[in-house]
């Protein structure tokens, strides 16, 4: 009997492995450098079994796992004369290949007095990033509970940045404006990436970016590298992946916020070309058929897609088609509504009909070519289009006995318009960049940045509003845009690296921003500085120092209220600028756990203020669903934001992992009155906390998973009641209050649960993200609202409520 059922228990055991799925894993390593191929790396994989797995890599650099069991898998690389690289959270599953591409720092160190320290994931790819900076990847923008596959969402988890507001993926760092955010797609400045999005703003409610065609990228919040130019609070390096170039995958997706295809594979196996395809559909409809409030009864509708053609030749050269694009439509219609609705709406006005369409789109096209061992190049051109329209009709109607009355000789078929507006802004870049590995101890980096645009900007709009005898008033049509221009915009750069040992790293460098629009927006002489130095084999300290400028949101320019045929009187403005130094400590623990902590400061001048004495302040601006109308302007402002931050980070081992960041922080600013007041963005501190656990089985894995968000108020001063009457919309008074008031602190909860299992070659993946678990009804902002019976004629707009967000997925 005994031996019986050993033989059962053996079988069982032999069934089960034999049941498990297993996939390849393969990839590139490459000098970090200089990007030429290393032969002979060796790679080591450690399963869930522990069992190890390893292979060198070619005389092209490749490498190739096969064989290795699905689940989660940590891999090492290890090189002579370079240093240790590790990736301990490596997701395998059964329905696509993992393909990886590696970069080696080499070391300075005689061979005989190497002390190996790994280079661990989430460390920025950049070579010239010493502080503030971080990798990211498609994984992170998946993991984060609330982030929706998301990177700017999953950004506001990192300590120094916020969210915006729930309704969109504006982030907020270190106190800046989200204006000063700037988005680089394969080395090219794009439009901002979102649906829905708003001239001057750097976010919106839905991403246009699908994380499933972006590789690991970079993100910085401040002191960033010579090579980013025209930003003045952070930066999104974004970088594609090619497509499988061996073997042809699909995966699909369904869920609240859209419907995914995705398609990749060879182009030709022999030469190892390949491609990479995808398209999103909104299924918003969801919502509205669960009941689901998000912010409106309008349903927003939206597609997007991307594609990458890739190319590479035996002689280490490199051709890629690339483009990503998307466009959205919503229509507000309130005037179906006959009684008064006392719902929030978080999207549109309460007075007035809206008609919003929006389009982004970017392709072009990158050659890499290597010179030698030591030396590339790189040349990328691009196209790019951003397009909004927006059509507005007033509501003249008001209450009676607890129903809607239209004052003659409107009525709900009949209502007066109030805004058209069309802004186009097309834009042809150009990229190139020389990069030279001189020795193991230095390199240098030098390229050019220009984008030659094509504006084009035409709004006209009236205002119609109820005085307090509720009497209708009808101002004239105004038109306060009617312009076009074709300006130019350079960035060239230099930037240097210096290793004077292993633990001692140095980077210097310059860059300068030319705005051809006017002779104030020259900035000659950017300086940048960087120093990393290693105290022990898991202590690192870091020093990033910069001077950096930017130019206004084009549209700003051109504004003319007084709609003359003379320019505009804001077409003079200057360059805003910035000088920042960063100070952060870095210590690594066993049990792969990480603390980091930062202290900065941040000193911004020239900064547009109103020519009259009062608190406008474009510091103020960036964020939201509306234009700013800026009186004649003047680069006199300024602002400084300093604080501290702490990050407690444990990478997914042992299958869970968590996430502490928190921020104390200080942001003020002086208008043209010469008062210091605090920025809109205000909030003095944030906390966040996240956490996963993961349960394995044979086949499949559960992961559950959490998020604690607490942070400051958003500011706001007195309210202006007549001033808001007269123009139908909120209006601050120009007083000592200018956003002396904060809101209630922000408070949020969110909860994701995901299912992932295996079948042969194919994989599934169920989850839903919980965002705003216990519905808690946070503040957005105040509004006008001529129905409120409050006195100032305001009420609160509170943030979305509970949002339930499902997908399923699958791989083949």
């Amino acid at each position: 009997m005994k031996a019986l059922i050993l033989s059962i228990l053996s079988l069982f055991i032999a069934l089960v492995m034999v049941a498990q799925p297993t996939q390849t894993i393969r990839g590139k390593v490459v000098d970090s450098e200089s990007q030429f191929p290393l032969i002979g790396v060796h790679v080591i994989a450690h399963d869930e079994a522990n069992n190890s797995h390893s292979t060198a890599t070619d005389e092209a650099g490749d490498f190739r796992l096969e064989q290795v069991p699905v689940g989660r898998i940590s891999i090492s690389f290890s090189y002579l004369g370079y240093k240790d690289y590790s990736l301990s959270d490596v997701i395998v599953t059964s329905g696509k290949e993992v393909i990886l591409n590696i970069s080696l720092q080499e070391s300075i160190t005689d061979l005989a007095e190497i002390v190996v320290v790994a280079r661990k994931s989430g460390e920025p790819a950049n070579e010239m990033a010493t502080v503030s900076a971080r990798e990211f990847s498609v994984q992170e923008t998946n993991r984060y509970a609330g982030s929706r596959g998301e990177p700017a969402r999953m950004a506001s988890n990192f300590a120094g940045v916020q969210g915006a507001d729930d309704s969109r993926n504006d982030i907020i760092i270190r106190g800046n404006s989200p204006q000063g955010v700037l988005w680089r797609l394969e080395g090219i400045n794009i439009p901002n990436p979102n649906h829905f999005s708003i001239p001057g703003t750097g976010g919106g409610p839905v991403t246009i970016l699908n994380n499933k065609f972006l590789a690991n990228s970079d993100f910085f919040t401040g002191a960033f590298p010579a090579e980013y130019g025209n930003g003045l609070a952070g930066v999104f390096d974004l970088k594609m992946r090619n497509g499988n170039n061996e073997k042809l995958e699909f995966s699909g997706q369904l869920g609240f916020l859209g419907t995914e295809l995705m398609a990749e594979g060879p182009i030709s196996k022999k030469s190892g070309s390949s491609f990479l395809a995808t398209y999103r559909y909104s299924t918003l409809q969801l919502f509205q058929f669960l009941g689901i409030n998000v912010g409106t009864d309008a349903i927003p509708q939206y597609q997007d897609g991307a594609f990458r053609l890739n190319f590479p030749f035996k002689s280490g050269a490199n051709i890629a088609l690339f483009g990503i694009g998307g466009a959205s439509t919503i229509d507000i219609i309130l005037s179906k509504d006959t009684i008064p609705d006392n719902e929030t709406l978080i999207y549109g006005s309460n007075d007035r009909d809206q008609y919003f369409s929006s389009r982004m789109g970017v392709a072009g096209a990158s050659y890499t070519h290597p010179i030698n061992e030591k030396t590339f190049v790189k040349t990328t051109i691009s196209a790019s289009n951003s397009w909004i329209k927006a059509h507005h009709d007033f509501l003249p109607r008001y209450v009676e006995q607890g129903a809607y009355a239209y004052v003659a000789p409107f009525n709900k078929d009949n209502l007066p318009s109030i805004l058209d507006y069309v802004f186009r802004e097309n834009k042809y870049s150009a990229y190139f960049f020389i990069n030279r590995k001189f020795n193991r101890k230095s390199s240098m980096k030098a390229g050019i940045n220009a984008d030659l645009f094509d504006l084009y900007y035409q709004d006209s709009a009236r205002v119609m509003s109820f005085d307090i005898n509720n009497e209708l008033t009808v101002k004239d049509w105004k038109t306060r845009w009617n312009s076009t221009a074709t300006p130019l915009l350079l960035q060239p750069y230099v930037q240097m690296k210096f290793k004077f040992s292993d633990d001692f790293i140095g980077t210097a460098g310059i860059t300068s921003v030319y705005y051809s629009l006017n002779r104030n927006s020259f900035s000659p002489f950017e300086p940048r500085l960087g120093l990393s130095y290693r105290l022990a084999n898991n202590q690192k300290l870091s020093l990033g120092l910069g001077y950096h400028s930017q130019t206004q949101s084009n549209y700003l320019y051109f504004y003319n209220p007084a709609n003359t045929t003379s320019d505009p009187y804001n077409l003079q403005i200057g360059l805003s600028k910035s000088s920042q130094i960063v100070l952060g400590y870095d210590l690594s623990l066993k049990g792969n756990i990480r603390i980091k902590t930062e202290t900065y400061f941040q000193y911004l001048t020239r900064i547009p203020v109103e020519k009259i004495s009062s608190y406008f302040s474009l510091i103020n601006a960036g964020s939201g669903f509306s234009r700013f109308f800026p009186q004649e302007l003047k680069n006199t402002g300024t602002g400084r934001n300093y604080g501290l931050e702490l990050t407690i980070e444990k990478y997914f081992s042992n299958q869970y992992y968590f996430l502490i960041t928190g921020s104390l922080f200080d942001s003020k600013y002086k208008g043209s009155n010469g008062v210091a007041a605090n920025t809109t963005f205000n909030g003095n501190y944030a906390l966040n906390g996240l956490f996963a656990k993961e349960w394995k089985f044979v086949r499949s894995s559960l992961n559950a998973g959490g998020k604690i968000t607490f942070a400051g108020g958003r500011r706001y001063g007195d309210v202006d009641v007549t001033a808001s009457r007269e123009e139908g919309e909120i209006i601050y008074l120009n007083n000592s209050n200018y956003n002396l008031y904060a809101f209630r602190p922000y408070f949020r909860v969110d909860g994701k649960i995901n299912y992932r299992f295996n079948r042969n070659r194919v994989a599934h993946e169920i989850a839903v993200d919980l965002v705003n678990l216990f519905n808690i009804k946070n503040i957005l902002t105040l509004t006008y609202d001529p129905d409120s019976p409050d006195t100032n004629y305001t009420r609160e707009e509170y943030q979305l409520g509970f949002l339930p967000l499902f997908y399923y997925r699958v791989d083949f």
